[in-house]
């Protein structure tokens, strides 16, 4: 084992940054814990082979009185307790909401809150999903709404949920370069992801989680009154238009969206994570844009 004294701060921060991505986002305790001393302290407590039989064996042999009399036998390998020493808690264990009650939940904050800054305040202070329990940040919608414009993304991945921020990384780099490319700016519109928190590993949203983001999504739609959606990725797509198409097959068309009482167009391209991993596809994500430019332009 390497210990972190004897690693650089570049390569202690680079396996920090490791075990954020895989997932790791705090330790179980608080100092390490020698489990290799604990065993070897434990072993002379514990029996030989036979012995335990064996003392079973005499326990019966005993009177009933004398063995009710008779003080309890301390399990292998656990010491008693102190005398005086507080009882040990009872282990209490979070029971999970059921999905049709973390539904209602969050459609109720959702729709009590009546500004962007409320609603977020709700979202922070929500606790009906799991994916909260293992993010580091709830990542709101960031920007303008005065806009008119918003773009929206599927979940925050490991720089997103770092930074507390939506396209974060080497995405958010990108993304600023598509947008300068029709003359837009990152501060003057709307950015926005579908889940507000990053699920562990990166991995797919469930259905039940997918409906418990749901009403805090259509909300700050609701409440930004964008003239204009892009849907970036796969799971935007499909969250919003339904089906299963993939992002070839969705991307390109203008689609009505509803979101409480608006119901506003949207349009469905590459995410930049997709142009990242397949550059090729960038002339495509360029028509997308064009289109969506030329949409901007109507008014």
């Amino acid at each position: 084992m390497i210990a972190a004294h004897d690693l650089s701060p570049a390569e202690l921060a680079a396996l920090l940054h490791f075990h954020a991505d895989a997932g790791v986002d705090w330790l179980l305790e608080e100092e390490p814990v020698d489990r290799f001393a604990e065993f070897a302290a434990a072993r002379p407590a514990r029996p030989m082979p036979g012995q335990e039989a064996a003392a079973a064996s005499r326990q019966m042999d005993r009177p009933a009185d004398r063995r009710a009399d008779a003080p309890q036998r301390q399990a292998p390998g656990r010491s008693a307790p102190a005398r005086g020493a507080p009882s040990a808690p009872a282990v209490q264990q979070n029971v999970a909401m059921p999905d049709e009650q973390a539904v209602s939940a969050a459609r109720f904050a959702a729709e009590s809150a009546r500004s962007l800054a409320e609603l977020k305040t709700a979202l922070e202070g929500f606790s009906g999903c799991n994916l909260k329990n293992s993010a580091r940040n709830t990542i709101f919608s960031e920007g303008d709404p005065a806009s008119a414009i918003m773009v929206i993304g599927p979940m925050p991945d490991a720089d997103d949920d770092r930074e507390g921020l939506p396209f974060a990384g080497k995405t958010g780099l990108l993304l600023e370069r598509m947008l300068a490319a029709i003359g837009l700016e990152r501060s003057t519109i709307m950015l926005g992801n579908v889940v507000p928190w990053r699920p562990p590993g990166n991995r797919p949203p469930t259905q039940a989680e997918m409906d418990i983001c749901r009403p805090f999504i259509e909300r700050q739609i609701a409440l930004a009154e964008p003239k204009h959606l892009l849907l970036l990725g796969n799971f935007t797509s499909r969250f919003f238009f339904g089906g299963t198409g993939t992002i070839h097959t969705l991307r390109g068309q203008w689609r009505d969206v509803a979101a409480g009482h608006l119901v506003l167009p949207a349009l469905a391209s590459l995410h930049p994570q997709e142009l990242l991993n397949a550059p090729a596809s960038k002339s495509l994500a360029w028509q997308d844009l064009l289109a969506f430019q030329a949409k901007i332009a109507e008014g």
